[in-house]
């Protein structure tokens, strides 16, 4: 009676599991026929899951945009150096939360913890970025959100689970505290580095709120910023783009998913090569807290 029980809640499962898969899948699928695809077959609505008259012509369009190029390079410019430094920020900074003997250990913890729930605001936080010069910086992209709280506590959680036996050692050995954190918990730490790191990565990837506050100069702009004025400008952000394809509405909507595939479909290439930490990274801080 269990066994068919158990079975019976597989089943259901697995059905209910590809039902979202399927639905979380689809667009990205269609998009991407869009993409591929004639113009002829995109106006007769024939596209379903696979394209049909294979050609690239839209996608070579996008990426010999100088525009499209340039916001290329500065949304990874941001990923990289934003992900590295909220990573180092946010690992010391669990790491001291970590240590129970830490001089107003419970006060810092306090005043963290009620940052997630009250904030300056924007306008207060647009003053400090001005105030201090961080307007069209490539600062402006990275520090105002270096710090998640809620990656910060979770760090803080795992780093709980080393045993403090491994840093005395360390410290036996003549490390001071940055060595120990240097040589023993980083290496320890590996999938919780790769789980908040990819949290990060994704959040600055697909950062749009931030430009449209700090940034002004076109030059600096990152991809999300160029993808929005394409979706909602259409070809007419292209001078060629009526050579493309016959039909204008046609043409319109390959662009609008060939600029999203090309937006898209990088971030989602560094999930398997994090898989194996992401797998082991998810639940930390889940049973201590």
């Amino acid at each position: 009676m269990i066994k068919r029980r158990i079975s019976w809640f597989a089943f259901l499962n697995v059905i209910l599991l590809s039902g979202v898969a399927l639905a979380t899948l689809y667009p990205f699928v269609y998009m991407l026929a869009v993409s591929l695809s004639r113009d002829i077959f995109i106006l007769r609505n024939e596209i379903t899951f696979y394209p049909k008259g294979f050609n690239l012509d839209v996608y070579r369009l996008v990426l010999s945009d100088s525009l499209i190029v340039r916001a290329y390079g500065n949304t990874i410019l941001y990923t990289v150096i934003g992900t590295l430094l909220s990573l180092a920020v946010t690992g010391m900074g669990a790491y001291a939360l970590s240590k129970k003997h830490l001089v107003f250990h419970r006060s810092f913890t306090i005043l963290i913890i009620v940052t997630m729930f009250f904030s300056g605001g924007m306008i207060p936080t647009f003053l400090v970025v001005k105030s201090m010069e961080l307007m069209n910086t490539i600062w402006a992209m990275v520090l105002p959100s270096a710090v998640s709280t809620f990656n910060l506590l979770v760090m803080r959680s795992f780093f709980y689970s080393i045993p403090a036996e491994l840093e005395e050692s360390g410290r036996m050995d003549g490390l001071n505290d940055f060595g120990v954190f240097w040589r023993i918990v980083l290496p320890l730490s590996q999938a919780a580095l790769a789980t908040i790191g990819l949290y990060y990565a994704v959040a600055l990837w697909n950062n749009f709120y931030l430009p449209f506050l700090y940034l002004t100069d076109p030059q600096l702009f990152p991809l999300q910023v160029v993808l929005r004025s394409i979706v909602l400008a259409g070809s007419s952000a292209f001078g060629d783009a009526n050579s493309v394809g016959g039909d204008q509405v046609v043409v319109d909507e390959a662009l609008k998913y060939t600029v999203i595939m090309v937006a898209t479909i990088p971030i989602l290439c560094i999930y398997p090569f994090l898989q194996k930490y992401f797998v082991k990274g998810a639940l930390i801080g889940a049973v201590k807290g």
